[in-house]
């Protein structure tokens, strides 16, 4: 019986058959909802060159009433049939189907199948970093194109840095004006027009994810003081930051000039000042009518030049004005040490597969409140760290390098003590780019390691199906080799990994 060797995220119920495979020919086409059938269409012919335009045996039905996401395909000999319950549970389908081509002699086909798929979890996400460098609209389309073929449902925008603000607010354009120019190691920055973030929404719509735009408060703000000097403290110069300088090169920070190092913790907002809320209050109520998502992630990591009772102060009155925008104030877990944190808001937990230093502790005061938690633990998910230790990008410092393998062992439900599904929102596979310049580089260091993110976030638990383990998965991600380079990506072709080299025509 036939293994579903090329599913990655693999589905929750997989049945292969061993009738006759379905045969793709330009004499046939696809019916049904019309936005999924544009999507396979496009997505065959960049797998077959074939132009399906004749007769319809490909069937896309929306039938209402099973769970959010889902969806049934089937397939034999005569037609494929794809059901789900809403429109991005077909656009889940067509993303399967698009995964089970094959070639076969001088055929494309289908093998015979039925599968039954839904999510595990809500919320599927993959964070690009455009603060550290900066990527144009169409290389953050590109990456909404490879997250949505794995069934990832958000984009998180990690908007604003120490190195440069990256988003156009008619309330504050000297922001963009006079904070957006620099990049880590000199490199060009660059920013959003409101016209090219309204491009971002919509386009990652029609993939049905949705964004989730970062500022990062209140600390990793030294690009604010460019604008606003009279909103910032003074950079506050410790040794872990000298390190840090001394490690990965740059300057030290200074007041008042744009930063292009890597050291993170040195700068914070006023907290005491009103002008400082005044101006978040302006940022986040502009930002919310930008964006019809329910999220607004407020940053709160590493903020070491901010005082503790200072920060929870800051956290408190952030995260409620947020919260009063009629949005869901979502913040790294270090704001979870805040006792005033409004209620709604979504931790985000950055430590390690086995929590060190307290971070379980303050990623639990999230679930204690209410809330629930998107788990990225960066030891695992983090797709910026290095995938051996040669490779020409990323770092290390999330306790060395992180293999496929090891991005692939990890299993939600047992990373903090007392959390389980029912706590977890979802997961979440952050990319920063202190490392990374181009849409190569994302996709080098994002695949095949992305995948293995996908697994964790859409399918069963680890253990609840035969082919959730290492030695399944290794040979599911292979067999995709094919339909990723036929769609322009270039990833990492890791010798941990046997990549299907697929036959030409016969």
């Amino acid at each position: 019986m036939m293994q579903p060797h090329s599913l990655v995220p693999v589905p929750a119920g997989f049945e292969a058959s061993d009738g006759a495979p379905f045969v793709l020919s330009s004499a046939m086409g696809i019916d049904g909802d019309p936005d999924a059938a544009t999507t396979l269409a496009a997505l065959v012919e960049a797998r077959t060159s074939l132009s399906l335009d004749g007769e319809s045996r490909i069937h896309l039905r929306i039938a209402r009433g099973g769970p959010a996401e889902s969806y049934e395909l089937t397939v034999d000999a005569a037609s494929v049939v794809i059901s789900s319950a809403d429109a991005a549970g077909l656009f889940y389908g067509v993303q399967t189907l698009a995964q089970l081509i094959t070639r076969e002699g001088s055929d494309w086909i289908i093998p015979a199948v039925r599968i039954t798929d839904a999510p595990r979890f809500a919320y599927r996400g993959v964070m690009l970093d455009v603060a550290r460098h900066f990527f144009g609209v169409d290389t953050v389309k590109a990456y909404i194109d490879r997250a949505a073929g794995l069934k990832f449902n958000a984009l998180h925008l990690h908007l604003t840095d120490d190195q440069g603000w990256r988003i156009h607010l008619n309330s504050r354009p000297k922001l963009t004006e006079v904070a957006s120019g620099t990049a880590v190691g000199g490199d060009p920055g660059g920013f959003y027009s409101k016209a090219d973030y309204r491009e971002i929404v919509e386009y990652a719509a029609s993939r049905h994810m949705i964004v989730v735009p970062e500022i990062d408060l209140p600390g990793h703000t030294h690009a604010v003081g460019l604008a606003y000097p009279e909103l910032v403290e003074v950079p506050v110069i410790t040794d872990h930051m000298l390190e840090i300088v001394r490690d990965y090169g740059g300057e030290v920070p200074t007041a008042g000039v744009p930063y292009d190092g890597m050291a993170v913790g040195f700068s914070s907002v006023r907290v005491h000042d009103e002008a400082t809320y005044d101006f978040i209050a302006d940022v986040f109520g502009e930002l919310a009518g930008m964006t019809p998502g329910p999220y607004l992630h407020f940053g709160g990591d590493e903020a070491l030049g901010t005082d503790p009772a200072d920060f929870a102060l800051f956290v408190e009155r952030v995260s409620e004005l947020i919260a009063d925008l009629d949005k869901i104030p979502v913040a790294w877990h270090e704001v979870g040490a805040a006792g005033g944190l409004h209620p709604a808001t979504i931790g985000q937990y950055w430590g390690f597969v086995t929590p060190a230093d307290g971070m379980d502790d303050k990623a639990r005061a999230f679930v204690r409140g209410g809330s629930k938690l998107i788990l990225s633990p960066a030891d695992a998910i983090y797709l910026d760290m290095k995938p051996t230790s040669d490779f020409a990008l990323g770092l290390t410092w999330a306790n060395g390098v992180t293999s496929i393998e090891r991005a692939y062992a990890w299993e939600p439900s047992t990373v903090i003590d007392g959390i389980d599904d029912s706590d977890i929102l979802g997961i979440e596979a952050p990319l920063w780019t202190e490392t990374v310049r181009t849409q190569g580089d994302i996709d080098a260091l994002a695949f095949p390691r992305i995948a293995a993110a996908a697994e964790a976030g859409w399918s069963p638990a680890t253990g609840a199906s035969d082919l959730r383990t290492w030695e399944s998965f290794r040979e599911r991600v292979g067999a995709l080799a094919p339909l990723w380079t036929s769609l322009g990506i270039e990833f990492f072709r890791s010798d941990d990994v046997p990549w299907v080299v697929e036959p030409s025509a016969e």
